[in-house]
């Protein structure tokens, strides 16, 4: 007994030797006062009062996002001049500061989409900011049972679509062209969007954005006694995962990437998405009615509930208990891995994994991760940057399972993806990233592009978590001290 006290007694003190450490690599404009890229891992200060990190989040365009042992959520590393991106972030530049929420509970999980956030609290509930119609209004646009197409908001405006951002540079670029809408209309917007991007942060008027950017986080209404567990944005969507594995969803779903069946244009309040049916029947979701060519049935599937989930830019994922994998949304790049490159507007099983026992699933703007319970990695869509890791840059529209060599005798854990890069940890606790790295997001001291996993430098640690934002990555490590 004594010697075993003894073996208790000295594993307290390894673990109270170790320090929980954040790194960076990527574009963070207000994270140095040169606001140039950051080529390789930079240690992340936190200077918060006897508080330290906890885990990281990722961050959206041009900020990071991470969260203290305290359950604040950090932010830091935009500029005054980023717009929207500085709002979203809570003007946290070169120090990082925590986001004022209207609740005293504890931040367990965050997702930042293009220009919107989402925050969970120790308590189940769900907190937005951002874009307005990214932030939940309570009000149901529109009615799912009458198959209705045209949704506006509360002043009767029909709602502009935003293109997600594809590099800092180009602020005005869309994620691929988008035959559903108007080119008229999408010009008007992105006027209006540039009202946004370059309005000073001194100015909150109505002049300077507020009719369509909230920087107060709002409490989503998702329904009685809901407890949420974690959350995913995408480009202008969100998704969230109740404690019992329903999924929730609003915001944009032009292409699908809601699973309502339809091409709904916005849902400004958070909606019920048929991913599974369950021996005791259909979800209640189920009734809506699907767009005229794909059925208004939900396809079994295996397992009883979700357990993951994860948003791109204009496309969603999800696995269930059972390890099956459902996609929905945009699919012109073959990012919902069904062997084509046509939209789904409803949760649709990836065929070809069935059986592999999906574990984890990461989504970028244009293309999908995923990782096997035996710890092998699939690809698959868009890889114009070899954000897939394949070797090449032609697109996947089927997963296709990576075999590079510096996977061997190696279990993959945790994937990411940036827009356009991805990371990965294993679980002997090496990273590797790849794809599009013009900002250094990589993390391998250049701006070179890779289309293999090339295994980040980093030493001395022991990495926890990776995250990636839109350009950039972070990682969370344990360091002895």
């Amino acid at each position: 007994m004594n010697g075993n006290k003894a073996m208790e007694d000295a594993n307290v003190e390894v673990e109270e030797c170790k320090e929980k450490m954040v790194y960076m690599w990527g574009y963070l404009p207000g994270a140095s006062t040169e606001k140039i890229p950051i080529l390789s891992p930079t240690q992340v200060p936190l200077s918060l009062a006897s508080d330290s990190w906890k885990d990281v989040c990722g961050g959206g365009c041009g900020f990071a996002m991470a969260i203290s042992e305290k359950g604040k959520l950090i932010t830091w590393g935009s500029a005054d001049d980023e717009g929207q991106s500085y709002l979203t972030s809570g003007k946290h530049g070169v120090i990082p500061g925590p986001v004022q929420l209207p609740t005293e509970a504890s931040v367990v999980k965050a997702a930042a989409g293009w220009a919107h956030c989402a925050s969970v609290t120790e308590e189940g509930e769900v907190y937005s900011w951002g874009w307005k119609e990214c932030v939940p209004s309570g009000k149901v646009i529109i009615d799912f049972t009458t198959g209705g197409s045209l949704q506006k908001d509360v002043a009767g405006k029909q709602s502009s679509p935003v293109a997600e951002q594809g590099s800092p540079q180009s602020s005005n670029t869309s994620s691929g062209s988008d035959s559903h809408h108007d080119n008229k209309k999408v010009g008007a917007d992105v006027v209006k969007r540039r009202k946004i991007s370059f309005a000073r942060p001194e100015s909150d008027s109505p002049a300077s954005g507020d009719e369509f950017f909230t920087m107060s986080p709002s409490l989503a209404t998702i329904g009685h006694g809901v407890k949420i567990t974690s959350v995913a944005a995408g480009g202008r969507h969100t998704l969230a995962l109740s404690d019992v594995g329903q999924v929730w969803g609003w915001g944009y779903g032009g292409e699908g990437q809601l699973g309502l069946g339809s091409r709904v244009k916005m849902v400004s309040s958070p909606h019920l998405i048929p991913c599974i049916e369950s021996a005791a029947g259909k979800d209640r979701s189920s009734t809506f009615q699907q767009g005229s060519s794909v059925g208004a049935q939900v396809s079994k599937v295996p397992g009883s509930y979700v357990k993951e989930i994860a948003c791109g830019g204009r496309h969603s994922a999800v696995v269930t208990d059972a390890g099956a994998l459902l996609t929905f949304g945009w699919g012109l790049y073959g990012q919902c891995g069904q062997g084509n490159n046509a939209d789904q507007l409803r949760p649709t099983l990836v065929p070809l994994l069935l059986g592999t026992g999906v574990e984890k699933i990461a989504a970028g703007l244009w293309h999908t991760l995923c990782v096997t319970e035996d710890g092998q990695i699939y690809a698959f869509g868009g890889n114009q940057f070899g954000q897939l890791g394949t070797g090449s840059d032609q697109t996947e529209t089927s997963p296709r399972q990576l075999e590079a060599s510096c996977f061997e005798n190696k279990r993959s854990s945790i994937v990411s993806c940036g827009a356009r890069h991805s990371a990965l940890l294993t679980d002997d606790g090496h990273i590797f990233t790849w794809g599009w790295n013009k900002y250094g997001q990589l993390g391998l001291g250049d701006a070179i592009d890779r289309n293999i996993p090339c295994q980040v430098p980093i030493a001395g640690c022991r990495p926890r978590n990776v995250a990636c934002g839109w350009w950039h990555t972070l990682l969370i490590v344990d360091k002895s001290v």
